[in-house]
């Protein structure tokens, strides 16, 4: 099969009604979608897909085929209010719970003894981070990390800049479900549009393909909710970037180095001044913040390297 956005958004949906799976926390039942592939017979690798916000695994679709010539199983999931997932609202939602589902799916699949690659985007990044300290401090539940890859996340809270969008809806308050309300399909593809260089813009179908998963079961009225992620990066810096800085498992950055939201070259400069041990690989000069998506190969073939590597 040739994927591309909209074979993918129908697989998708398909999947989604065919694998529904229950994750319960604190006596509470969510829907939660995950999409998983056997790849590679003969290998035992195992490869987890993190995505980053507002959007979905979806984000992973040009890379998805190319992963499973490499690895035993890909996985990815939706978080618990973005995709095909459960919108509790009201909710708090917190990286740390993002960080449970993700073991539970891990458990629910059988893989609690199995180690595990994690490859990450944005929001995902601060989740795996969150994986990766209760790896480390071997917190019950947790994951073993084989390694990690992050990729144009926004894990230095003084190197990153939220979009104005982003900002009105984390800080206003009682205002914020109003502002929800107003989002739309021209405010949201406007928003995506500035994140991606300009000749690697989303085509027409791949911004409906993303807006319908925030729209599913009303996941813009989410958003202000979610978005406290970025006062919570504040809050938590020195457990997150403390656990990036010590960890011993194999690190890799893929970075676009024309993404507003973590630019160059301070976001790069200060990755790699407090996170010595880790690869690096910069894109080409015109890839923005969504690299796995507007430079594919270049991508894939970065990770490529990194994993090949140890």
């Amino acid at each position: 099969i040739q994927w591309g956005p909209s074979t993918w958004l129908k697989q998708y949906i398909y999947i989604y009604i065919h694998t529904y799976t229950i994750h319960t926390h604190n006596n509470v039942l969510y829907s939660r979608f995950s999409i998983e592939s056997f790849g590679v017979v003969g290998s035992s690798d195992v490869l987890l897909l993190l995505h980053g916000f507002p959007t979905s695994s979806y984000d992973w679709y040009k890379i998805w085929d190319s992963l499973t010539q490499r690895f035993n199983r890909v996985i990815a999931l939706d978080f618990l209010g973005f995709g095909f997932s459960h919108k509790p609202r009201p909710h708090r939602y917190s990286i740390f719970e993002q960080a449970s589902v993700v073991e539970a799916l891990v458990a629910h699949l059988g893989l609690s003894e199995q180690r595990i690659n994690i490859l990450s985007h944005d929001y995902g990044d601060t989740v795996a981070l969150e994986l990766l300290y209760r790896s480390d401090h071997n917190r019950s539940g947790h994951i073993t990390i084989n390694s990690l890859c992050l990729s144009n996340g926004g894990i230095f809270p003084e190197t990153h800049y939220p979009r104005f969008l982003q900002k009105v809806l984390k800080d206003s308050g009682f205002i914020s479900p109003v502002f929800t309300r107003l989002i739309n399909f021209r405010l949201f593809s406007r928003g995506i549009r500035d994140v991606f260089g300009p000749y690697t813009q989303p085509t027409e179908a791949e911004f409906w393909d993303m807006w319908t998963g925030i729209r599913f079961n009303d996941g813009n009225l989410v958003m202000d909710s979610i978005l406290q992620y970025i006062n919570q990066r504040l809050k938590h810096r020195e457990r997150w970037v403390g656990t990036l800085t010590s960890t011993s498992a194999p690190l890799h950055m893929i970075y676009g180095p024309l993404d507003p939201v973590n630019p160059h070259p301070e976001f790069i400069q200060l990755y790699q001044k407090l996170v010595q041990r880790s690869t690096v690989s910069v894109l080409d000069e015109h890839v923005s913040h969504y690299p796995q998506l507007e430079d594919p190969t270049g991508f894939f073939n970065a990770y490529l390297s990194f994993i090949n590597s140890f």
